[in-house]
C-alpha cells in the first residue's frame, strides 16, 4: 500500500481491516523523511525508534482487538511542544540542550489515542515569524518552491504534511501559525476556539508547563484533508484535567448544516488596511461561485460585520503588547523613548505595533473592553450567517527573506510593496474574539502555488466551519501532491 499521501481516515480503515500494518506505514513514513526532507528540512527532531516501537506496540494492541481514533498513524509534532525526552528549543539558542520531563498535555492525548509520533517539525525564533527559520534547526522551504516559505510558525508541520511525511500534525495560532502555513503549503488546519484546546506544555523554554491560560494563543491540528481535521480535533478538545476538567466536560454542538446549500455565507475579500492579491481574490472567489452555485445564500456585504479597522487595531495592541512583555528592561526603556516621539496623528499600524509594545495594565484593560463588544458583534452576525469565508494573508507563498530586522522587510501585493507585518491583520479577523478558523485550499495561483482561504464560525461551533470545509472539499477539491 501507497501511504504516504493517504489521509488518517484511510490509514485507520486499512489498519482496522488488516491491509496493512502500523510498522508498515511507519517504515514508509521514515523512508520517504529520509530521501525527500534534506530537501525540505521539515522535520527538525526526529525520533524514529521510539516511532518504531511504538507501531509495534500499536500492532499488538491492534491483534488484541484494541482500538483507538489514532491507533498506529504516524503523525508529527510542532517542536514547541514538549515531548519527554526530546528537546524543546522554540528555535532559541540558548535554550538549544533545554530538555522537558514531561509531554504537553496534547502530546500526552496523541499518545493515549494511539499515534505514532515521528518527530517534531521546525518553527521559526520563538514562534515569532511569518517563515520557519531560526540558527538550530535552519530554514524550512516550501515543498512547492524551494526558493519560497512554507510560512510561520507552523511552517514545518504544514511541508511535513504537504511532502508526505506522517498523516497528521499539530500546530499552534496565534497570528495566523496554523493557517499561514496550511494556506502557503496547499493542506488544511484549524484554529479552535480560544480555550476550546488547552496548552499546558506548549510554553518557551525553560518556563514550567503550568495550566495557565494563554491570551491570543490557541493549539490546533493540520491533517490533509477536512475531515482528518474533525478527528485530530476531537483528540485534542476538551479541558485541561488539572483546571476545568476538574469540573467540566465536553460537548461541542453539532454543525449548523449538512448541506452545501443550506450555509449562508458572508463574504470578505478586501480587508481595509491592506490589499488582496489577485491569486488570493480568484480563490476566495472560487469558494463563492462554489456555494452559489449549490444554492447557498452568499452575501457581499453586511452592516453586521464588526468594523475590521477597529478590529485590527485591537488586534495589533493586544498582539504586541504581549509578544514584548519579556523584553529585557533596557529594551523596553527604548521602545518607550520611540514610542513618545510618535505623532498622536499617526495611527499607522507600525505605530500602533510600536504603542502596543509599551501598553501600561490600563491601556490593555481598555483594549480588552472594546474587544468584548467586538465580540457581541459576531455573535449578532452569526445570527444571520453561518461562516464568514476572507483571505489567510493577500498572497501566495512568498520568497524567503531573512532580513534581520522584520521591520525592513516588504511583502509584494500584485507589484506594490506593504510593511511586513501588515498582512497580520487578516489571521487577526478570526484571532482577536477568538472565533474558530478553518483553513482550506482553494486552488493555485498562476504560478502553480497553493491559495487557501480562510472560513470562520461562531465561538464554540467549530464543527460548523469544519463541516463546511468538508463540503468544499467534496466540491472543489482540496490537497494535491506537490508538482
Amino acid at each position: 500500500m501507497t501511504s504516504n499521501f493517504a489521509t488518517a481516515e484511510e490509514l485507520a480503515a486499512a489498519l482496522r481491516a488488516g491491509k496493512v500494518s502500523s510498522v508498515e506505514l511507519t517504515d514508509e513514513a521514515i523512508a520517504r523523511i529520509e530521501r525527500d526532507d534534506q530537501a525540505v528540512n521539515a522535520i527538525c527532531v526526529p525520533d524514529f525508534d521510539r516511532a518504531r516501537a511504538a507501531a509495534r506496540d500499536a500492532d499488538q494492541a491492534r491483534a488484541r482487538g484494541e482500538d483507538a481514533p489514532l491507533l498506529g498513524i504516524p503523525v508529527t509534532v510542532k517542536e514547541s511542544y514538549n515531548i519527554a525526552g526530546l528537546p524543546t528549543t522554540w528555535g532559541m539558542t540558548p535554550h538549544r540542550d533545554f530538555m522537558p520531563a514531561e509531554d504537553a498535555v496534547q502530546v500526552s492525548r496523541l499518545k493515549a489515542a494511539g499515534a505514532v509520533i515521528l518527530g517534531k517539525t521546525n518553527v521559526p525564533v520563538g514562534l515569532q515569524d511569518i517563515q520557519t527559520f531560526n540558527e538550530i534547526y535552519g530554514t524550512t522551504n516550501n515543498p512547492w518552491d524551494h526558493s519560497r516559505t512554507s510560512g510561520g510558525s507552523s511552517g514545518g508541520s504544514a511541508a511535513a504534511l504537504a511532502s508526505g511525511f506522517g498523516a497528521l500534525s499539530i500546530g499552534s495560532d496565534l497570528a495566523g501559525s496554523l493557517r499561514t502555513p496550511a494556506h502557503f503549503c496547499g493542506v488544511y488546519a484549524h484554529k479552535p476556539t480560544l480555550g476550546l484546546a488547552p496548552i499546558r506544555g506548549m510554553v518557551p523554554p525553560p518556563a514550567p508547563p503550568l495550566p495557565a491560560d494563554s491570551d491570543l494563543a490557541v493549539v490546533g491540528p493540520m491533517a490533509r484533508s477536512a475531515r482528518d481535521l474533525t478527528l485530530l480535533l476531537d483528540v485534542m478538545a476538551g479541558p485541561d484535567p488539572l483546571t476545568f476538567g476538574v469540573a467540566h466536560s465536553l460537548t461541542l454542538p453539532p454543525a449548523r448544516h449538512e448541506r452545501l446549500g443550506d450555509f449562508r455565507v458572508l463574504i470578505v475579500e478586501e480587508h481595509p488596511l491592506i490589499p488582496t492579491g489577485s491569486a488570493v481574490r480568484a480563490g476566495v472567489n472560487r469558494v463563492a461561485d462554489a456555494l452559489v452555485a449549490a444554492g447557498a445564500r452568499v452575501e457581499r456585504h453586511s452592516p453586521l460585520l464588526p468594523d475590521l479597522t477597529d478590529a485590527a487595531m485591537l488586534y495589533t495592541q493586544l498582539l504586541f503588547s504581549g509578544a514584548v512583555a519579556r523584553f529585557p528592561v533596557e529594551g523596553y526603556e527604548e521602545l518607550r523613548t520611540h514610542a513618545a516621539q510618535l505623532s498622536p496623528d499617526d495611527r499607522s499600524l507600525d505605530a500602533e505595533r510600536l504603542r502596543a509594545m509599551v501598553f501600561s495594565h490600563r491601556d490593555w484593560l481598555e483594549s480588552n473592553g472594546r474587544r468584548e463588544l467586538h465580540r457581541h458583534g459576531w455573535r449578532q452576525l452569526f445570527a444571520e450567517f453561518d461562516v464568514v469565508v476572507c483571505p489567510i494573508t493577500p498572497t501566495p507563498a512568498f520568497p524567503h527573506d531573512h532580513n534581520p530586522d522584520p521591520r525592513e522587510r516588504r511583502i509584494d501585493i500584485d507589484g506594490v510593496e506593504y510593511p511586513y507585518f501588515d498582512q497580520l491583520v487578516l489571521a487577526g479577523v478570526a484571532t482577536m474574539p477568538g472565533l474558530p478558523a478553518t483553513a482550506v485550499p482553494a486552488g493555485r495561483s498562476p504560478e502553480g502555488l497553493p491559495v487557501g482561504v480562510q472560513l470562520i464560525g461562531p465561538m464554540f461551533e467549530d464543527r460548523t466551519p469544519l463541516k463546511l470545509a468538508e463540503l468544499l472539499e467534496e466540491k472543489i477539491g482540496g490537497f494535491e501532491v506537490p508538482e
